[in-house]
């Protein structure tokens, strides 16, 4: 068969390796987060569109992150929990279905690569069709292929050990700065809330980093697939369900609104 026909072809995503049992569970456990996710995040969106006074710049990432999370979600969720009641030997995605679901999930990873990142890997032939992995992602990706694929390895490798560099670094000084702040300050008030707001962002930041990673670097370590599967989970879903509780519930304004919203869901019953 010709790189053509393969460039085309219908590919077999092996997904998770558990039991019929727990693939049920499984199945339950992920959609409660994804409506969770879904619903959070969606009320977030539409209470910053109607509410004219978060009309402000300052509140765009407060618009853009929930909407980053929903997209995220939506591309890998939905196929997951099909695939988790499809017979193993019957979980087909076509390649270019592949090619799009990996486009996004590294475009709501990391938006500055992907492109390039993507390319590298569609201009390789193919020479296998079993996707190795719960999901389509750049990695699975070339390892369709039989080709020298050490560009792409050095490539993905380097750009990662960048930004974990340097957005630990970033990290590191931007929290260096308000411990010194907070030193320094008498009000004790201003600075339990920011020790609050710090250890509940950090706790975040540290299951998105550790989670990401260990997704990325086991991609070259086949023994441990089955950790790099959980991983990648953790990292789909943890992020996008504590996002609304952490950020979205800061905003005064949001905060009310679903207050009286409760309040009146209570009242009526």
């Amino acid at each position: 068969m010709d790189n053509q026909t393969f460039r085309y072809s219908v590919l077999l995503v092996e997904g998770l390796n558990i039991t019929t049992q727990s693939s049920y569970l499984a199945f339950v456990v992920l959609l409660m987060a994804y409506i969770f996710i879904m619903v959070s995040n969606l009320w977030i969106l539409i209470q910053i569109s109607a509410e004219k006074g978060l009309h402000q710049p300052m509140y765009i990432i407060y618009w853009n992150l929930p909407l980053k999370d929903v997209i995220g979600t939506t591309v890998i969720v939905p196929r997951l929990l099909r695939d988790l009641v499809t017979n193993p030997s019957e979980r087909y995605i076509t390649y270019v279905e592949c090619v799009f679901q990996a486009f996004f999930i590294h475009m709501n990873g990391t938006t500055c690569h992907t492109i390039l990142m993507i390319s590298l890997s569609v201009r390789l032939s193919h020479c296998r069709s079993v996707i190795q992995n719960h999901i389509c992602d750049n990695a699975s990706l070339f390892k369709l292929s039989c080709e020298n694929t050490v560009i792409n390895n050095v490539y993905g490798l380097t750009f990662t050990v960048v930004l974990l560099v340097s957005s630990m670094g970033s990290v590191v000084l931007t929290y260096l700065r308000i411990a010194i702040v907070c030193f320094t300050s008498k009000n004790k008030a201003t600075n339990k809330k920011a020790i609050k707001t710090c250890c509940t962002h950090l706790t975040l930041y540290s299951v998105m980093l550790v989670s990401g990673f260990v997704a990325i670097f086991l991609h070259r370590v086949s023994e441990y697939s089955d950790n790099r599967r959980i991983a990648s989970i953790v990292f789909s879903i943890v992020p996008p369900g504590l996002n609304p509780i952490i950020y979205g519930l800061q905003v005064k304004e949001i905060r009310q609104n679903l207050f009286k919203f409760l309040k009146n869901k209570v009242n009526s019953m």
